[in-house]
């Protein structure tokens, strides 16, 4: 592909938009920002954390195979579902409800961009850089990105005593309405449930 054609298609990636709203920038306590700027600038080669080892190559090729129209290259669906399953888990956050909150917000476009400003695939709003980063940190960065979105639904979930819905309507600034919650949930669980073959667990979603 030549220079002009390759400029034009990151160009029309950035500028899709995505479905975030816009999450309000609030005042942290000292500590809370001081945990949530650890958590971003821990910087660790992600992997998969599975408590069965063998679990985890099982993961990765379902959820491979589920992703891949919306993402043909292997190695970067690998690399993307890789780093949302350590990050996700590294916040305590379920994979699988990550994943569909990266449908609903971006579609999984490393690019979009929402029409306030949010970024990458977890539309993070480049405020928390400010807040919580480093001047150096691209949001359009996968693995940045996860970090961000991971670390800022995890903070949202604390200040909600775990209430679900209320946290991700914290994440999209929509706090109150159902739309946004129910389309992240629905995603989450049509697309991207999973439990190991044999599994007597039950899957937690609400």
């Amino acid at each position: 592909m030549n220079a002009p054609r390759l400029f034009l298609l990151l160009a029309t990636l950035a500028a899709t938009p995505a479905w975030a709203g816009a999450q309000r920038e609030e005042a942290l306590a000292a500590n809370v920002a001081s945990a949530m700027s650890r958590s971003v600038s821990d910087i660790n080669a992600p992997r998969l954390v599975f408590d069965n080892p063998r679990e985890g190559p099982l993961w990765l090729a379902e959820m491979s195979r589920r992703l891949q129209s919306r993402l043909p290259d292997q190695w970067m669906r690998e690399r993307l579902l890789t780093a949302v399953q350590y990050e996700a888990t590294r916040a305590g956050l379920d994979p699988q409800l990550v994943l569909g909150l990266i449908q609903v917000e971006s579609g999984f476009n490393k690019y979009a961009i929402s029409p306030v400003g949010a970024r990458g695939l977890m539309q993070v709003m480049p405020f928390w850089v400010r807040n919580i980063g480093a001047a150096n940190h691209n949001l359009f960065d996968l693995t940045t990105n996860l970090r961000y979105g991971c670390t800022i639904l995890r903070h949202y979930l604390d200040m909600e005593n775990g209430n679900l819905f209320r946290a991700l309507g914290r994440y999209n600034g929509s706090l109150g309405q159902a739309e946004y919650p129910n389309l992240v949930v629905g995603a989450w669980q049509r697309h991207w449930q999973w439990l190991p073959a044999g599994s007597d667990k039950v899957a937690a979603v609400p």
